[in-house]
């Protein structure tokens, strides 16, 4: 957090590069779950590489984007768009369909601040809508899911019917600490089903005071951002409040069976170190740009061109 904001650029830098490669390296490792190889074993350290690559890319593709906007000659816009279609193409091969969809939103966000014109803004949304379809039909664990999500009759719900029984259990107040019954039978009760753990032994309260928190985080940073004229400042720490918000949406929608079934972990409160340090090089960059002082140059955002 009190790296200068030259620092962060070049750290994200050789984070993402790092990260891309160890991410390609997984593809090739015998450290599969659930039918899926998203770890690297490392002297019996297991690390989730897509975790660092998610902050990395959110920083890199602000500095391309802002430096499109300083000299309209550099194509920013098209170098990170390359790099999140590689990523996501990483992470799809995996396979980690949430990960990618959180990539892909956070850049069209990023695309969005950086005065993306309106038609592309309706062609994106077209783009995300018809990725969404082809995934249902040319993935057949994606379309379990949804599946299972739309019509719970015709999959397997159980995980999610857990969750919801937690809650219920839980009422508003909770059983007591270490009282709850769903963590001793519900797989990932640690990690992706911690919410509600945390909703059957704590109660309903504790959770909206949990996601009270975590808006607070959010909504602080994004004030941070409305007197500010340095656009790779404000696409940047849009960037990692956007991966920092919607992990912890899809997290908490998952739980409460609002979202498709998606294992994603809950910042700060799952269990998981890879997205632990993740998260908190996440939130040590956000305070790294909000700090300090603004860049001399007033370069300021574009004007919307509907074209």
């Amino acid at each position: 957090s009190l790296l200068h904001v030259r620092a962060v650029r070049r750290f994200a830098l050789l984070l993402l590069a790092g990260s891309m490669l160890a991410t390609l390296a997984t593809l090739f490792s015998d450290e599969a779950y659930n039918g899926a190889t998203r770890w690297l074993d490392l002297g019996g350290l297991s690390i989730q590489p897509s975790e660092f690559l998610k902050p990395a890319l959110a920083v890199v593709s602000a500095w391309l984007l802002a430096a499109e906007l300083e000299d309209p000659a550099i194509p920013g816009r098209q170098a990170a768009a390359l790099l999140v279609m590689l990523a996501a193409i990483l992470l799809l091969m995996q396979p980690d369909f949430g990960q990618t969809v959180l990539v892909c939103a956070t850049f069209a966000l990023q695309l969005v601040l950086a005065g993306l014109p309106g038609i592309w803004i309706a062609g994106l949304g077209v783009s995300g809508i018809a990725g969404l379809v082809a995934a249902y039909l040319l993935l057949p664990h994606v379309a379990e899911r949804i599946s299972g999500f739309l019509d719970p009759a015709s999959g397997d719900s159980w995980q999610v019917d857990q969750a919801i029984m937690a809650f219920r259990s839980g009422g508003l107040f909770g059983r007591g600490p270490g009282e709850g019954a769903v963590r001793q039978h519900l797989p990932e009760a640690h990690t992706d089903y911690i919410f509600a753990v945390a909703g059957e032994e704590f109660g309903a309260l504790a959770c909206l005071a949990i996601i009270a928190i975590f808006a607070v985080i959010v909504i602080r940073g994004l004030i941070q951002l409305a007197d500010e004229e340095d656009p790779f400042r404000v696409l940047a720490t849009a960037g990692l409040l956007a991966v920092f918000g919607l992990q912890t949406l899809i997290n908490i929608g998952v739980n409460l069976a609002l979202l498709p079934s998606k294992g994603m972990t809950l910042p700060f409160i799952s269990y998981g170190g890879s997205s632990m340090l993740a998260l908190g090089l996440t939130m040590g960059m956000v305070l790294a740009l909000s700090r300090g002082h603004r860049a001399g140059r007033d370069l300021r955002f574009p004007a919307r061109r509907w074209a």
